[in-house]
């Protein structure tokens, strides 16, 4: 799995532009009452920034670096009511780590994941469109769906030794 070092993903013309998703965050936060303090806005601007997962402690460290004494406590209660408002998508890796990326928003889709470089490309499928028998009366609120795998370029590269099995 990659280390800390920052992931590019593909985007496409529909995708939001940095201070497009720092205002889309920023306003998420005043919507639910928040004061939009400077430890608020630079938490903002480094999902703005960075187009790959960051780890609770890369978002820590980054925010210590700008604010020293900001607590990893903080650093992870932000980051989970960010998720729960929607602005951040939050993703468990096959090795159990919890990532966090700023959300698309541009439309539902899912994901394929680079297991090598954690590069994410949109599934536009979406099996959920598919008749799905449920039991009972369920009704779904949300879902998600990833696909893990190695990307053509790491292939490419020989990073196919990264191959995982999914764990059961």
């Amino acid at each position: 799995m990659a280390g800390c070092r920052p992931v590019r993903l593909e985007r496409n013309d529909t995708d939001m532009t940095a201070s497009e998703t720092m205002r889309e965050m920023l306003s998420a936060m005043a919507r639910k009452g928040w004061r939009i303090t400077e430890q608020r806005r630079t938490l903002a601007r480094i999902f703005a920034e960075h187009e790959g997962y960051l780890s609770p402690k890369e978002v820590y460290d980054q925010m210590n670096a700008r604010h020293p004494g900001v607590s990893l406590d903080t650093v992870y209660r932000n980051l989970r009511e960010l998720s729960d408002m929607g602005v951040l998508e939050q993703f468990v890796m096959m090795d159990g780590g919890l990532k966090f990326r700023a959300n698309c928003h541009v439309r539902h889709h899912h994901h394929l994941i680079c297991l090598s470089c954690e590069k994410t490309l949109p599934l536009e499928y979406c099996p959920m469109e598919d008749r799905v028998d449920l039991p009972g009366n369920y009704k779904i609120l949300h879902h998600r769906f990833e696909v893990y795998g190695i990307c053509e370029d790491c292939q490419t590269n020989g990073a196919s030794s990264a191959e995982r099995t999914p764990e059961t």
